[in-house]
């Protein structure tokens, strides 16, 4: 439905997670007899999920737990742990800075030089453990380092940015061809955020394994106040999805991952975003919350740390549990902060639905929360 904003301006409505609720069919199914595994390329896992890579979320540490627990760990490979041979030292500056000098200190600790040898060493210890490795660049660091990054042995490569484009336009540089480096590559590649249809069709044309819709960062993130960009993630969610059964079609029946990346906080909206076409979720301030997580109750993310125009907020998340039992249970909140993915399994038992693929036609209806 499209509304008229002024005689030459219309726009379309949309919807957040918020706004939408899961209808359930007439039939239901024992929560035991519910699969929640998401395989994207050879790796398969138990929970359907990334941890972000955001300092406060994802340390190796953290990385190889997630990885332990099911879901896979995103270490963000020009963050704190790439720029500092003991990264514990400046986070723990970062969480027990007063509110007025916290973004000015991390732009400072953010301004060291990432170190190849850190990037080796990182990828190296998590390897060690026997889960998958996963790492995670910005477009305008990929040309730099993404040898270093697949020389060190990650399996999925995740190049993440508030926004990226197959055509990056620029005078000074030459731009990322995505097309051309995706496609050199010899691991999966897992490329966003996008917003719209057209924009995850050229990233799935380019050779994506999978596509990050939304902009990330959630409550850490303040890119709609800053630059007033924003799109509603039940909306993006299942535009993105849409567009993937057009470029099934075009391209012979080839599958890219649609993950929703941005504004999932608790584990209702890990079943909203499954039901509105999502095969997983990249999530950051569930999991900044855990005993474990190194931002020791803070959360935020690189943009906060931006040198010319930060788009973040370092947030006071608190803790709530261990990693196990926010991702796996048992809940000890009625506030959907834990057993994220038992919930998820309920949801789709309480729909009548036995996998993933089957839970993305439930019925949604709008409820504006």
């Amino acid at each position: 439905m499209e509304f008229e904003i002024g005689p030459s301006k219309r726009a379309r409505q949309a919807f957040s997670f918020d706004d939408i609720a899961i209808v359930p069919s007439r039939r239901t199914r024992d929560p035991k007899e519910v699969s929640i595994q998401w395989q994207i390329d050879a790796y398969k896992f138990e929970l359907p999920m990334l941890a972000a890579p955001m300092d406060s979320v994802v340390s190796p540490e953290t990385a190889i737990e997630i990885g332990r627990l099911g879901g896979v760990g995103v270490l963000n490979l020009e963050g704190l742990w790439t720029r500092h041979e003991n990264p514990r030292i400046a986070l723990g500056e970062i969480s027990s800075l007063p509110q007025e000098q916290a973004i000015r200190r991390m732009q400072a600790l953010y301004a060291a030089p990432i170190s190849p040898e850190l990037i080796k060493s990182r990828i190296a210890e998590i390897r060690a453990a026997g889960v998958t490795v996963a790492g995670a660049l910005s477009p305008a660091r990929t040309a730099e380092f993404h040898k270093v990054v697949v020389d060190a042995g990650v399996d999925l490569f995740i190049i993440r940015g508030t926004t990226v484009s197959a055509e990056h336009v620029a005078t000074e540089n030459a731009p990322l061809n995505l097309k051309k480096f995706i496609y050199d590559l010899d691991v999966p590649v897992i490329v966003g955020g996008v917003a719209t249809g057209q924009s995850a069709q050229h990233l799935m044309r380019a050779g994506a394994a999978g596509v990050l819709v939304g902009f990330g960062g959630g409550s850490a993130h303040t890119t709609r106040n800053v630059l007033g960009i924003e799109v509603p993630m039940a909306s993006a969610v299942a535009d993105v999805a849409s567009a993937r059964r057009d470029y099934m079609d075009e391209s012979g029946g080839r599958y890219v991952h649609v993950i929703a990346d941005g504004s999932v906080g608790k584990s209702g909206d890990i079943a909203k975003a499954i039901a509105c076409g999502a095969d997983a979720v990249m999530m950051g301030s569930p999991l900044a919350k855990a005993v474990e997580a190194p931002g020791m109750g803070w959360h935020w993310g690189q943009e906060a740390a931006h040198e010319e125009l930060p788009r973040g907020n370092r947030v006071h998340v608190g803790t709530v549990g261990s990693l196990q039992e926010i991702l796996k249970g048992p809940s000890h909140t009625a506030d959907g902060s834990m057993n994220l993915f038992g919930a998820l399994r309920r949801a789709m038992a309480t729909s009548g639905y036995s996998d993933l693929k089957e839970f993305q036609k439930v019925e949604v209806v709008i409820s504006r929360g």
